[in-house]
């Protein structure tokens, strides 16, 4: 049986100080990725990433900035196995914007935690998505890109 496909939207949220935000997860294992899910019917890519990031980072408004990268994965998702095919978007805020304390929507997030690109480049915790650190390195030497990066699976 082939897997259904799930579109999802993914969010790169850089602060002042260009340390990126991951969320902790424990799903059978831990590691960290950037916040973001599944599209709601009818639902465009970066309205998906705006309702993520009140959801699970209780920011009420973030302009949504470029898509920088795109990566398809098979795995599972609440049992089912199924092909997540993501378009990561990247957002400036003010870390002081980020209210883990008023999000509405916390799917399982153990911890939020800002990074700092040198210890996520170093880092031996598993990071969701792979390339993360590189991608950011070359968004904040280089911009963006002119077609978004795919991502390893």
């Amino acid at each position: 049986m082939e897997a259904r496909t799930r579109d999802a939207a993914r969010v790169i949220v850089l602060d002042e100080d260009d340390r990126v935000l991951l969320l902790r997860y424990d799903e059978g294992h831990i590691f960290w990725a950037v916040p973001g899910g599944a599209l709601e019917p009818g639902e465009t890519h970066a309205a998906a990433a705006v309702r993520e990031m009140h959801e699970e980072l209780g920011l009420e408004q973030a302009p949504i900035g470029p898509q920088l990268a795109t990566r398809t994965s098979t795995h599972l998702v609440i049992g089912e196995q199924v092909k997540q095919v993501e378009k990561y978007f990247i957002v400036r805020v003010h870390s002081q914007h980020v209210r883990p304390a008023e999000a509405t929507q916390t799917d399982n997030i153990r911890a939020w935690r800002w990074w700092e690109l040198d210890e996520l480049t170093h880092t031996e915790q598993t990071v969701y998505p792979s390339g993360l650190a590189a991608l950011i390195a070359r968004y904040l030497t280089e911009g963006t890109p002119v077609d978004p990066v795919s991502l390893p699976a």
